[in-house]
């Protein structure tokens, strides 16, 4: 985008002064290179830290501090708490599983019998199919392209591996240029009468069970234990109250037919999302994850897992530059080339340490309270 695409037309500038936008209205030296449209000024969201948790992970061990991004009280406290009561345990590890980046073109035929013989030949273009791609930037690398015949069309899913980046324009810039390619070779031999660039087979910013069998972001595991002594100490019950607790609310998901099995990650997922410059649409591809819990009834030690298929992160590109952003990612020390499964952990690690003391809230009557009094400044009413 030209530096001419950037600057900010007078009718918005006049449009904020109207409006008296004065706690909003910002200067064009402060918005200068910010890459959005019609852009006056910013959003101011409170940002607490929480913490310090002891996480483990790619060769990696640190007393971390996250920066959440979040209006509502409770949370930086909750999140500190469960982390207190992991710390008291041995701290929380996290491995990543895999980690990749999809979108999905569409190639539309005269009938489905044409659909039918594309989708069979596909296989046989994935080596220039990857070249294509890949000839768009040096850190795109493709991983899996499969073809789903639906009517008169396939709809093609391609992932790939993009680098430090969270890479959703990569991975469209890379497949429009392959798929360009493609229907210039094929157009004529399959008789193919249209193309888009995506037809949701990907789940882009969607929830979705695609998106739970196949990653869109990073797939990572994070885990730790809660002993009996420390259980009782910072959470305010015992580990079998707590794994209780815990089960319940998890049968209480599947009757209500809830998507992922989890407390409240997303309130950690949001809150990292926004200030460490992620894309906050790609909470929902996050939405789904999987808490587990299993409790050893010979020590009364509980372990806490939590599994996270998409977690669309970078820390390069789109928001990560910003210099409020760049501070947070450096807090976390995920602000250098290759930080990315990091930064990911980080957020599983932290999302777990707010489920464990959500979770004892709920088994130790406080939930309640505690809302009250650091959102409200009151009390409940007890009888």
């Amino acid at each position: 985008m030209a530096s001419s695409e950037l600057r900010r037309p007078a009718k918005a500038q006049s449009l904020a002064r109207h409006l008296d936008l004065r706690n909003t209205y910002a200067d064009d030296n402060e918005t200068a290179g910010i890459r959005i449209e019609n852009c006056i000024g910013f959003s101011k969201v409170p940002i607490g830290l929480a913490g310090p948790l002891r996480v483990s992970g790619l060769d990696f061990q640190d007393d971390a501090y996250a920066p959440l991004a979040t209006y509502e009280p409770t949370l930086v406290a909750s999140c500190s708490r469960g982390c207190k009561a992991f710390n008291l345990s041995g701290g929380v590890r996290f491995e990543v599983l895999a980690n990749s980046m999809s979108r999905a073109p569409v190639f539309i035929f005269q009938h489905p019998g044409h659909a039918v013989a594309f989708s069979r030949a596909l296989p046989a273009f994935r080596a220039s199919f990857s070249q294509w791609a890949e000839s768009t930037s040096s850190h795109v690398r493709l991983q899996e392209l499969r073809g789903t015949v639906i009517g008169s069309q396939v709809h093609v899913f391609c992932s790939y591996h993009t680098g430090s980046a969270a890479g959703q324009n990569m991975v469209t810039k890379a497949t429009q240029y392959a798929c360009d390619m493609l229907l210039s070779a094929c157009r004529d031999r399959f008789s193919i009468r249209d193309f888009v660039i995506e037809g949701q087979l990907s789940s882009d910013k969607k929830p979705s069970w695609g998106n739970v069998k196949t990653p869109r972001g990073v797939e990572v595991l994070a885990w730790g234990t809660i002993t009996p002594s420390a259980c009782q100490a910072v959470l305010g019950c015992s580990t079998q109250r707590l794994y209780w607790a815990q089960q319940t609310l998890k049968e209480g998901g599947i009757r209500n037919g809830q998507f992922g099995s989890n407390i409240n990650t997303a309130n950690v997922f949001a809150a990292m999302f926004i200030a460490t410059g992620q894309d906050p649409g790609s909470t929902a591809e996050a939405a789904w994850s999987h808490l587990t819990s299993e409790l050893d009834p010979t020590t009364g030690v509980l372990t806490m897992s939590l599994y996270v298929p998409s977690l669309p992160v970078g820390t390069v590109g789109g928001g990560t530059g910003y210099l409020t952003q760049k501070e947070a990612l450096g807090l976390l020390k995920c602000d250098a080339p290759g930080m990315k499964d990091r930064l990911a952990g980080m957020i599983a690690s932290f999302a777990l340490a707010l489920d464990v003391s959500t979770s004892a809230a709920i088994a130790n009557d406080t939930f309640t309270d505690s809302h009250m009094r650091l959102a409200r400044g009151g009390t409940r009413e007890k009888l």
